[in-house]
């Protein structure tokens, strides 16, 4: 104090109003911290693999349907007919 009024510097005295909390973050808690949460499915695409299985279900049920449909009218439309039934 007395070599900054030896150089001729003012000094202004000033009051805290009031003690602010200091929060002391040690080195284990900030790398915990920094790691970035692993991030889970959001709703879009829930429901995109949602739509998706579906898709996929209804396309084996019209391939089933469309290969009994085509085994059946082989079955019908036979060129060579059976014994009794000619």
């Amino acid at each position: 104090m007395n070599r900054a009024l030896q150089i001729g510097q003012k000094i202004s005295w000033f009051e805290m109003s009031e003690k602010k909390a200091i929060k002391i973050i040690k080195k284990v808690e900030r790398t915990r911290k920094q790691k970035p949460a692993p991030k889970g499915t959001t709703t879009a695409q829930t429901a995109r693999e949602m739509v998706k299985t579906v898709t996929n279900w209804v396309n084996e049920l019209q391939q089933k349907r469309r290969t009994e449909t085509a085994n059946a009218i082989k079955l019908m439309l036979r060129d060579d007919p059976r014994g009794n039934e000619a």
